[in-house]
């Protein structure tokens, strides 16, 4: 079984053989590239005489989980692509750490992040999956990276929606293309969310299929430049953006007018159910012609009949004239 261990580095070509004249000790300290990619290495021994270690490269390799790295405080960039890791664990003393690459591994769960609130960029795109299965989010390390994730790729993993990751609004680079995506109404809610998105790949789902998918996304998204491949003209952008107003404005103003209608009061019937001959049509809130003419119009001042003046006496009418 093939170990990264220091021995190893001592007798790599590429490393120390390269740098004669001073020890392995003091070149250990001093090491802050390793390079050990597609070594057949199925594991990381005692690394920590490697203290000032920034970069780590162990990609294409055979490695099954991450272990031995609780020394590399000051790492920043670790790349673990092409391997057989199953589970994120080992990473919380990575807090420095600013681009993990994970992909095409056999990772079911992404967890194990709650202390690298430092995080730019996650790539976990073509995971090794069981057939049914998705690529899952554990809330609290989504949450973790909130504030700080700005690139993050995730094709290929079977996903089914990204309501999950609706808190990373510093996202400006999101990939999630050939997965299962399917309604645009979930996207956009997300989506309008993520004020800083530039970038956006979702080619290879059934929701680029949809009526409008391209012109709703653009809307939605308020600076975004690239989508699926393709550059956004500025002028298409506004050009929506402006249409989708107008939509919604007429929209308000059509309820408004919908809500101002009053309701028309039915005319009491006889024990027939014909319309009693007492209640005339000018008793009725609005004339039948009006009505015919399909526009609401002004209701008419008294809805109650108009009371009738009592008859003078006889005799007053008598002496009015004399």
């Amino acid at each position: 079984m093939a170990c990264l261990t220091i021995d190893l580095i001592a007798k790599s070509g590429k490393h120390f053989k390269k740098r004669r004249g001073i020890s392995l000790l003091h070149y250990l300290k001093t090491l802050t590239h390793l390079h050990f990619s597609n070594r057949n290495i199925e594991e990381i021994g005692d690394l920590s005489m490697c203290g000032n270690l920034t970069v780590l490269y162990l990609f294409e390799n055979r490695l099954t989980k991450i272990c031995s790295l609780d020394f590399a405080s000051n790492l920043t960039h670790l790349y673990l692509q092409n391997n057989n890791i199953t589970h994120m664990d080992n990473l919380s003393n990575l807090r420095k750490l600013s681009k993990l690459y994970l992909s095409r591994n056999r990772i079911s769960v992404v967890e194990g992040l709650e202390e690298l609130r430092g995080l730019k960029e996650l790539h976990l795109e073509n995971q090794q999956l069981e057939p049914g299965d998705q690529l899952l989010f554990d809330p609290t390390s989504v949450l973790a990276l909130a504030e700080s994730l700005c690139v993050l790729n995730i094709n290929n993993n079977n996903i089914e929606d990204i309501k999950d990751l609706s808190v990373l609004k510093e996202l400006e680079h999101f990939s999630a293309a050939k997965n299962k995506l399917l309604h645009i109404d979930e996207l956009e809610d997300v989506f309008e969310l993520w004020s800083k998105l530039l970038i956006l790949d979702l080619s290879g789902n059934p929701v680029c299929k949809q009526r409008k998918y391209r012109d709703r996304l653009i809307v939605a998204c308020q600076k975004l430049g690239t989508l699926d491949g393709r550059d956004i003209n500025e002028i298409t952008r506004q050009f929506l953006v402006n249409w989708k107003a107008a939509k919604e404005s007429k929209k308000r103003k059509n309820k408004n007018t919908m809500m101002t209608w009053p309701v028309v009061a039915r005319p009491p019937t006889n024990d027939f159910g014909f319309a009693e001959s007492e209640q005339s049509q000018s008793s009725l809130p609005f004339r039948p012609n009006d009505m015919r003419s399909g526009e609401p119009q002004e209701p008419l001042q008294s809805f109650m009949p108009v009371q009738s003046q009592p008859i003078s006496p006889i005799s007053e009418v008598i002496s009015l004239k004399s």
